[in-house]
């Protein structure tokens, strides 16, 4: 057990936060990590909207980040209402605990933004695997990113479903049968493509 981060993060890490709620439930939902620019920067998170994530963040100040490997778990906590009696999914390589301190805050378009610090109190690696890079795992996550923005107004939704369009034929053409079963689950969740006008 460890108070540091896990994993090296660079760019924008995806993951998966669980925060305790008001129901004593942990909601599941994808987090973009911002690493550090600089030593000794934090490592930041933004939540968009009034969101359960940020809310538990103000309420308890403190969360778990989660590594997944399972595509399906980053969909159901991308796209879905997912609480869990426990904060760690099944699919967790590592994860950690963290402090939720508010940095920022301000508003897009309409949508209230809070950029949040959050620094690591205990950590563990479950799962130490050979990299492989698929690229239907990847057009995945990217597809949970353009399937939530669709009912946001600052975003064309045209742009946006093409994107799915093209991550849809990625996922059919590399992905393995967790990637399909995830991407059926982005359809499910949000019928994108009934959505164009002439369909």
């Amino acid at each position: 057990m460890s108070d540091a981060w896990p994993v090296a993060l660079r760019g924008v890490t995806e993951s998966i936060v669980a925060t305790l709620g008001p129901n004593d439930r942990w909601n599941q939902a994808a987090l973009g990590l911002h690493a550090p620019e600089s030593d000794g920067d934090p490592v930041t998170a933004v939540t968009w909207g009034q969101t359960r994530t940020r809310g538990n963040f103000e309420r308890r100040g403190e969360g778990v980040v989660q590594f997944t490997t399972d595509p399906r778990e980053f969909v159901d906590a991308a796209l879905d209402v997912t609480e869990t009696d426990e904060p760690v999914r099944d699919g967790a390589a590592a994860w950690v605990e963290v402090e939720a301190r508010r940095l920022d805050s301000g508003t897009e378009g309409d949508t209230e933004w809070v950029r949040w610090m959050l620094t690591p109190t205990a950590s563990e690696v479950r799962e130490r695997t050979v990299p492989t890079i698929n690229r239907g795992f990847y057009a995945v996550i990217d597809a949970t990113v353009a399937a939530s923005r669709l009912d946001v107004p600052a975003y064309d939704t045209e742009a946006l479903l093409d994107r799915l369009d093209y991550f849809a034929d990625t996922v059919e053409r590399c992905g393995g049968p967790a990637e399909r079963e995830a991407f059926a689950r982005i359809d499910e969740y949000t019928d994108w493509r009934q959505r164009r006008p002439d369909e």
